[in-house]
């Protein structure tokens, strides 16, 4: 059966970091005047050459974006179900070497955090859990599936890697998207960040979205954690996944997300720095490359960044973000995967998306009430 696996070993990291290092302003200025853009034109978008770029492929990005989405952002918003983690991973806070107390919430618990959640307003909601394959498995997704299901337009999961048949059983329960990250194409920098649990076998995690799009699922996400590897290369191979995926699952819908590192207890300083003006340039860059694209960003951007991404290509943000277990209702102060930078509540998220000529909605298509 064929996967990206196959694709993916066909390139070499340093090769394309290389080819994309080498891009000129002629490579950009190309990019940017042809109509139908390649993995080449990709390139030559997050290059450095294409640094003093920046505001002729801002105003594309938003004339593209507002040509397909229109003036619309999706609110959505996590809800953690458990921090319980057999993995050791270098920047995460729910790793397994991190010593502290861990929860898993119960149906009743659950139903608490639901409650705060919709008196919100959101109808789209992210499960997130660690990967602990004996308490976080299946079933227990498929009894959380039921028991939110009617309160719920849209559910998400970004949990461990499943097998087709398992993502197969809980898609007819209401499960809409999965969020599944690379972390890393980097395959010897993986190890490093990846040494112990299931999480460790690269290639089991690449092929993931190989057996979501056998499973049928509406939309997957895509993305690498940035700051462990060269941005550029690891964000040209998540281009050349999604490039795989959209001809081999075209039925299915694709998002993207740009998680910086950000601290955690224990936390680990990121090997690649990225600046702001990289970020633009990144999802701009994105933008141009596919005008199907959903592209989401998160609470662990500031406020002033998420401020100004609003109108550069961006289709949905989160809001009022909580990211431990319990942490909206159960159990306020367990430990969390990371901290949050944008802590504002979802009212002022609106007023903001408001305030520049946007309309934000809390599932596809329908718009949020006024506040």
């Amino acid at each position: 059966m064929t996967s990206f696996k196959s694709v993916f070993e066909s390139y070499s990291w340093n090769e394309v970091r290389e080819s994309i290092y080498a891009k000129t302003k002629a490579d950009v200025e190309y990019a940017l005047n042809t109509t139908k853009r390649n993995l080449e034109d990709f390139k030559a978008l997050i290059s450095p050459a294409a640094a003093n770029y920046l505001e002729p492929m801002a105003q594309l990005s938003q004339k593209l974006t507002q040509k397909r989405f229109g003036k619309i952002i999706q609110l959505y918003i996590p809800l953690y179900l458990s921090n319980e983690c057999t993995n050791i991973c270098t920047y995460c806070g729910f790793s397994l070497d991190n010593k502290v107390r861990r929860k898993t919430l119960s149906e009743t618990e659950i139903l608490q955090e639901v409650a705060v959640i919709k008196s919100l307003g959101y109808e789209h909601v992210l499960l997130v859990t660690g990967e602990a394959n004996q308490t976080v498995h299946v079933d227990y997704f498929k009894k959380v599936l039921r028991l939110i299901r009617p309160y719920f337009a849209q559910i998400s999961m970004e949990v461990q890697p499943m097998e087709t048949d398992e993502y197969s059983q809980l898609i007819p329960l209401g499960l809409t998207s999965v969020l599944i990250y690379q972390e890393t194409y980097h395959q010897e920098d993986y190890k490093k960040h990846h040494p112990k649990g299931k999480k460790s076998n690269f290639n089991y995690r690449l092929e993931t979205p190989d057996r979501l799009g056998r499973a049928g699922i509406h939309k997957m996400g895509l993305g690498v954690l940035i700051g462990l590897e060269d941005w550029r290369t690891d964000s040209f191979f998540t281009a050349l996944h999604l490039n795989y995926l959209e001809k081999s699952y075209w039925q299915t819908r694709y998002s993207l997300s740009f998680p910086r590192l950000r601290p955690f207890s224990g936390g680990l300083e990121p090997k690649v720095e990225m600046t702001d003006r990289e970020l633009v340039q990144l999802i701009c860059a994105y933008r141009l490359f596919n005008e199907e694209l959903d592209i989401s960003l998160s609470t662990r951007e500031s406020e002033k960044f998420r401020n100004h991404c609003v109108s550069l290509g961006i289709t949905s943000m989160s809001a009022g973000s909580k990211t431990n277990p319990g942490g909206y209702a159960v159990e306020l102060e367990s430990l969390e995967q990371f901290e949050i930078s944008d802590e504002r509540c979802p009212k002022e998220i609106v007023r903001v998306i408001q305030s520049r000529g946007y309309e934000p909605v809390w599932k596809d298509w329908d718009k949020v009430m006024q506040c």
